[in-house]
């Protein structure tokens, strides 16, 4: 292990409710819970101020309702997360050429390989830094930890939130594990955290006294010898420069189990679609087509089908897909799809489906140009689609979505139903805005596009107010 702290690990703070707090300037200080909204909706992140009420992560989004029932319910805006992810990550790589992103709010970098620090004082000073940038350029405050191993520099990290940076000294870190509980270690989950429990072993300093032998013994081999060494506080992996994407997949869930044998093909097609679309993206191709389904009784089955050459083309995932469905037994009703690509490669290769016409190309583009999915819901996997703009589909208005008004400018949806939609309109750098409800229909009323959350040069507070609302 190092004898100096140069590994970091960022954690932005509650990062989709505070990248929404701060585009609504109504919402700072307030409860929001981003997620699925549909009955079987959960929670991707709770803010602070939601957590005091008990909600957090992973949680249905029903539970979430009955213990902050004022809170500001949202769903995901997936595209603008990832905007504010991508300038986080440049902000790392200008640190270290290795950086190891694990999420899009979550990073390890080694500081010591880019220079960027060699000791304790240069550690803390680099953390510090990059706080203030990531402030400067996001408007968010990200926590940092520095440690001489990835599992402390994570522990260190989990201790500073929110917005805050810890760093644990080397020579430190049996003393600052000892009491902490056992499932603070990586690898230690409920099942594993109950079965050392019922051992008489809760803390960390527990399971060093109860000695190498006794963990083989109650946890096997691997993951005995694996847990006593991190209760030693010894981890000696490195961080990995991005980590190449296994796969690329969409899913959604659907609020009500479809049993329609013909609805769930062209949910299967749809779904394909928007995979080729992420794929293509990413400038990649793929051999191997996935289908997911997951049945009323919440068994998943998987499917695959491996291609002659990798593929990017969307006719040949949607028979691929097709064909996997074909050996589904979906009689009850399905409460989930999803279809992926595996086998990546930056390249296409021609194979037996490659005579695809140019006019199911066309067809493809005219359902994105009509305005199929967009927004964080569905490409999240949430089963949220976003607003639906195609011929003869009632719009949808999602809360939390930006939209424009050619009158009033910029806002975002509060809340729609019964053919209203409630819109405030106010920008990340205004005062709370005004409240205004306009038909479903309203032809002023318009998707927007984010707006950055710090203020570009040269527009001053008073452009938040744009369209004539003022807060």
């Amino acid at each position: 292990m190092r004898t100096a702290p140069t590994i970091l690990h960022l954690d932005m703070d509650a990062f989709f409710a505070q990248a929404e707090q701060a585009s609504k300037p109504s919402l700072r200080g307030k409860a929001v819970v981003v997620g699925g909204l549909g009955p079987r909706g959960v929670v991707a992140t709770a803010s602070y101020e939601a957590r005091v009420f008990g909600v957090h992560s992973a949680m249905p989004m029903a539970q979430a309702r009955r213990l902050a029932p004022n809170a500001a319910y949202l769903t995901p805006r997936g595209g603008f997360y990832r905007s504010i992810s991508e300038q986080v990550m440049g902000l790392l790589r200008e640190l270290s050429p290795l950086v190891e992103p694990l999420s899009l709010d979550e990073a390890f970098v080694d500081l010591e390989a880019g220079g960027a620090a060699w000791d304790s004082a240069s550690a803390r000073l680099a953390g510090e830094r990059l706080r203030a940038d990531i402030r400067a350029v996001t408007g968010l405050t990200g926590s940092v930890g520095l440690a001489a191993s990835k599992m402390l520099a994570k522990i260190a990290s989990e201790q500073a939130k929110p917005d805050g940076l810890v760093l644990i000294e080397p020579g430190t870190e049996r003393a600052l594990l000892a009491p902490m509980s056992v499932r603070t270690l990586p690898g230690i989950g409920p099942a594993t955290g109950d079965h050392l429990r019922r051992a008489g072993i809760t803390t960390v300093e527990e399971i060093v006294e109860a000695g190498e032998d006794e963990l083989v013994r109650l946890l096997g081999k691997a993951h005995g010898h694996g847990v006593y060494a991190m209760a030693l506080a010894r981890d000696d992996r490195p961080v990995v420069a991005e980590r190449e994407a296994k796969s690329v997949s969409v899913e959604d869930t659907y609020d009500v189990d479809i049993h329609d044998r013909l609805r769930i093909g062209m949910e299967v097609q749809r779904l394909a679609d928007r995979c080729v679309r992420r794929l293509r993206g990413a400038g990649l191709s793929g051999r191997t087509i996935v289908l997911k389904v997951r049945r009323y009784d919440f068994s998943t089955l998987t499917r695959s089908e491996t291609l002659r050459g990798p593929t990017d083309d969307v006719a040949v995932v949607r028979e691929a897909a097709a064909r996997l469905l074909e050996g589904v037994d979906t009689t009850g009703g399905v409460r989930l799809l999803g279809v992926g690509v595996s086998g990546l490669a930056d390249y296409t290769q021609e194979d037996l489906f490659a005579l695809v016409a140019q006019a199911a190309e066309a067809e493809t583009e005219a359902v994105e140009g009509a305005g199929g999915d967009q927004g964080a819901g569905a490409e999240g996997g949430s089963g949220v689609r976003g607003l639906e703009d195609a011929e003869g589909a009632e719009r949808r208005w999602h809360p939390g979505h930006d939209v424009r008004h050619a009158e009033y400018g910029p806002g975002w949806v509060q809340g729609s139903g019964l053919g209203r939609v409630t819109v405030r309109f106010e920008t990340p750098w205004s005062e709370p805005g005004r409240v205004r409800t306009f038909r479903v229909d309203d032809p002023d009323l318009e998707v927007g596009e984010p707006l950055p959350l710090v203020r570009p040069p040269g527009v001053g507070p008073g452009a938040a107010s744009v369209g004539g609302v003022s807060g």
